[in-house]
């Protein structure tokens, strides 16, 4: 997936003659704390609330001093790429510009982003959720999905996450099975470290004893 295929077709822009009323009002209608600012096809700037809370609200965007060059992505970009900027900038939602004449496109919010990774990693197949923590010089998915697959059993999706200040990384994978107990087991026989694990089982489990406390609460 690539930034245009991501791009919001809600999101309005602003404009230099909008205030800051009018933006955090927009804001608020859509969920987000940033917003672009275009003449034209021309990407101006990224207003944000902090932004807005320096100037005065009734101040059009032509009386504001903007940053020389806003935070963006073009639009042949990977969805990585995205997530990594948006996550190096605290933004809610980044611009779209055009790969080779740099006009704006559009922008892509953070809500556009968790709906895609809803949707496509796997997150809405049924199976449970296991956490391993590995060197990361001994580090090897396909020894992992080797384990796995001699359970019956597939990794749909996997995530890697670095341990500061240390050589351990955390590797979560999601499987397509809800009874992970031989899974669990091969892992320790061949002395994985597993962090945690989550079955559907033990999810639902738990909301009925949250959902009996409850009611046991609600009669007293």
């Amino acid at each position: 997936m690539i930034a245009k295929e991501l791009i919001s077709t809600e999101i309005p822009s602003l404009h230099l003659t909008h205030t800051g009323e009018d933006a955090m009002a927009i804001m608020g209608e859509y969920c987000v704390r940033h917003l672009p600012l275009v003449n034209q096809d021309e990407l101006l700037g990224l207003i944000s609330e902090d932004m807005i809370l320096e100037y005065d609200p009734e101040l059009p965007f032509s009386a504001y001093r903007l940053a020389f060059m806003p935070p963006f992505v073009r639009e042949r970009d990977h969805v990585y790429e995205i997530m990594r900027q948006m996550n190096v900038h605290k933004l809610t939602a980044i611009p779209v510009l055009a790969h080779k004449n740099g006009r704006f496109m559009g922008v892509i919010t953070l809500n556009d982003l968790l709906k895609y990774f809803a949707e496509n990693a796997s997150l809405s197949e049924p199976g449970s959720i296991v956490v391993l923590e590995v060197n990361r010089f001994q580090y090897s998915l396909s020894q992992i999905a080797r384990i796995v697959e001699s359970e019956g059993g597939i990794i749909l999706n996997s995530f890697l996450r670095t341990i500061a200040d240390s050589n351990e990384m955390q590797v979560t994978i999601k499987i397509n099975r809800t009874d992970i107990r031989s899974i669990l087991n091969a892992f320790e026989r061949y002395r994985f470290h597993v962090v945690a694990s989550f079955t559907e089982e033990e999810y639902i489990e738990t909301l009925q004893e949250h959902y009996d406390s409850l009611m046991s609460y609600l009669n007293v």
